[in-house]
């Protein structure tokens, strides 16, 4: 019993058990994504917060930076949940939270860093495994691809 649940083979059963687990995965990302910067979005001060944050922390154009790490959380975000670009907007992802650990979190204990940690992995792993069945990527290659 305990073998046969380690060395299960890839099927239609265990494919379609994999697409669910990264539709759920790509929701729960791509929602905490954009609640966690949709305040800084709506409200000026808020962002005005974040930019003060930023430059503490001593990025390049503050005024810049903190926008365009915001935005690129939202819409990335979007796309995450969608599984539209899922590819290119988790790469984007990965590439903002290991800036993240470099500029912020260098230097703190592992608790300070787990969810930026979480943050490139997760989006890592849609990066190489691609969004799954349930996505709008599926969805446009398999329109794409010819009848045989």
């Amino acid at each position: 019993m305990f073998k046969s649940v380690l060395f299960v083979r890839e099927g239609p059963t265990n494919s379609a058990k994999a697409d669910i687990g990264l539709l759920a995965l790509r929701l729960l990302t791509g929602s905490f994504l954009m609640c966690e910067t949709q305040d800084n979005i709506l409200s000026a001060e808020r962002m005005a917060e974040f930019v003060a944050f930023v430059d503490h922390h001593g990025f390049i154009w503050p005024e810049f930076a903190a926008p365009f790490s915001v935005y690129a959380q939202f819409i990335c975000g979007a796309l995450i949940v969608l599984g539209a670009v899922t590819r290119a907007a988790s790469l984007v992802m990965v590439i903002n939270f290991i800036i993240a650990i470099a500029m912020v979190h260098w230097g703190g204990d592992f608790r300070n860093w787990w969810l930026a940690l979480v943050l490139i992995f997760i989006p890592l792993h849609f990066a190489l495994a691609g969004p799954g069945r349930w996505s709008v990527d599926h969805l446009l290659e398999t329109r794409a691809k010819p009848a045989h």
